[in-house]
């Protein structure tokens, strides 16, 4: 990867950050600078994430929170580990009785599409087994924000006012009110700039760093949790609680360009960037802006999320192998499909045989990509009182459908949206990726490592560079800076293709690789408020 900005064709609004002791990637500055001084006081890449992470929980709340799901791939002392601390749906939860409340698909908000969230499982299921410090040393920081405030960054409270807006429409049970009492406690959304405190938020944290996340699963929170769900008819126990515990899981990849790339396996979507990118590496592209190129990379895209929409589900219940989705003979024949025109995608029989991200850094070769979110932003919607835990909505994406791969079933992990990405080459660590955003997360994984490996961008650069995000059918947003000639050029070959104005469409991303000589290079969104802190 080239790391002279000058000879890209995008005007980057931020140049690549360097350091080489420590560096931390994300979407809040303050929250970058809390992870880089947990490792200034001798913790590494593993504690710098969780604090970071729970300070993510805190200064954004309009995307992830205590309640959310977490993903992690860790590269620690030469080799890489795979988390997954996603939670399953309610023992008691059933396709009959979701329909008997009248539903004919799994609703967005209330207590029904509620699964045990996986994070605070997660964050002391990294510390003890990777960290340097303890879980209350790296959970001060996002307490010290919680509970003494903070002023909020303008992505932020655009997005805090939107769902606020939103909420007060559609929100008018009883349960719904911790919601509005926890994030709009004046009768509005923060202001840009405007000062918050979550104090609820703050004792929760103290309680998770004190037990070691025990009492979210089997003490006082869960006893909290419980007694809100029976009261008013949710599914989640605190049994459902008590039984989970994330996985560590061998991580999946395609090598691409002579690298490795790695994604979570399922229930991930991680498996969808490395269909695409399994079918790109047939092809040789001799430049990014080419309507060729692009073509080439949607058509892809299409293929492998179809493919995904319809596969991917609990690794427990997948009818389709990992390794016959990945096989070169898969490939071969979803390439095949790919003509000269946009395709109507359908999914292929293989041979039988939103969100918050950061990538953190240390000065001894760790490296950590790690993901966590409520999923629609606040999540469910519901808060439980008290404790200013926002309660994710990931069985939202559960089918009612018998027939579907990722129907609803008691205790089962859904199909997740939140992937984490590594790059290594020839058994060393490159470095952590991700772009966050539901489901344009796999697109923009492949189109940033296109970005690197193909067409030789620095992370910045890579980052900068415009994107583009397929709908359904051969239906394409594009943003505006994307040049006319592409536009017009796939257009001709039968792609829907259009502008869109909001930048959020096409997800958060942050990079973090690491050269030869041990300097770390980084790369951080563009389109949102975020930073890289370097040491």
């Amino acid at each position: 990867m080239n790391n002279d900005p000058s000879i890209y064709p995008y005007h980057s609004k931020r140049m690549v950050t360097y350091g080489k002791r420590g560096m931390v990637a994300t979407s809040q500055q303050q929250a970058a600078q809390a992870g880089l001084d947990i490792i200034k006081q001798g913790g590494n890449a593993i504690d710098a994430a969780v604090a970071t992470a729970a300070c993510l929980t805190v200064l954004e709340p309009t995307c992830n929170g205590i309640g959310s799901d977490c993903f992690a791939l860790i590269w620690f002392e030469g080799k890489l580990h795979g988390l997954n601390a996603s939670g399953k749906s309610p023992k008691s939860i059933t396709i009959d009785k979701v329909k008997a409340l009248g539903h004919d698909a799994m609703p967005a908000f209330g207590l029904t599409p509620v699964t045990v969230p996986g994070t605070p499982g997660g964050w002391a299921e990294m510390i003890s087994k990777f960290g340097k410090l303890s879980l209350s040393e790296v959970l001060a920081p996002a307490i010290d924000y919680a509970q003494n405030g903070y002023p909020v960054s303008p992505v932020v409270a655009a997005s805090w006012k939107k769902a606020h807006e939103k909420y007060k429409e559609n929100f008018i049970g009883d349960e719904f009110q911790s919601w509005f009492d926890t994030f709009a406690p004046k009768g509005k959304a923060p202001n840009e700039g405007e000062m918050v405190y979550l104090k609820d938020h703050a004792r929760s944290l103290r309680e998770i760093a004190k037990t070691n996340a025990q009492s979210f699963y089997q003490g006082a929170i869960a006893d909290k949790i419980d007694a809100f769900s029976k009261q008013y008819g949710g599914f989640i126990s605190k049994q459902d609680l008590q039984d989970f515990k994330p996985l560590w899981v061998m991580p999946i990849s395609v090598k691409y360009r002579g690298y490795d790339v790695w994604e979570i396996p399922p229930n991930g979507q991680g498996l969808v960037a490395l269909m695409a990118l399994n079918i790109l590496k047939q092809y040789e592209f001799s430049s990014k802006e080419t309507v060729n190129t692009y073509h080439k990379q949607i058509e892809a895209m299409k293929l492998a999320f179809v493919d995904g929409k319809k596969y991917i589900t609990d690794s427990l219940h997948m009818k389709e192998s990992v390794e016959m989705l990945l096989s070169p003979k898969y490939a071969n024949m979803r390439k095949n499909v790919i003509c000269n025109d946009a395709i109507m995608p359908t999914s292929g029989t293989p041979p039988k045989g939103g969100t918050v991200y950061l990538a953190t850094a240390d000065g001894d070769g760790n490296m950590v990509s790690f993901i966590q979110s409520n999923y629609m932003g606040f999540g469910s919607g519901i808060v439980i009182p008290g404790t200013g835990i926002a309660l994710q909505n990931r069985g939202h994406s559960f089918s009612l459908d018998e027939m579907h791969y990722n129907k609803l079933a008691p205790g089962k992990r859904t199909y997740h949206t939140i992937i984490p990405g590594f790059l290594t080459k020839d058994n060393k660590a490159i470095g952590p990726f991700g772009v966050m955003g539901g489901f344009m997360q796999p697109q923009g994984h492949v189109q940033v490592i296109m970005n690197m490996l193909d067409f030789k961008l620095n992370p910045q650069s890579a980052l900068d560079a415009p994107r583009w995000q397929w709908m359904e059918d051969k239906k394409i947003i594009a943003e505006k800076e994307t040049p006319i000639n592409i536009i017009d050029g796939l257009k001709a070959k039968g792609h829907d293709i259009r502008y869109e104005a909001n930048s959020n469409a096409f997800g958060h991303g942050q990079i973090i690789i690491r050269d030869e000589e041990g300097v770390l290079i980084g790369g951080t969104e563009p389109r949102t408020d975020s930073a890289v802190a370097a040491w």
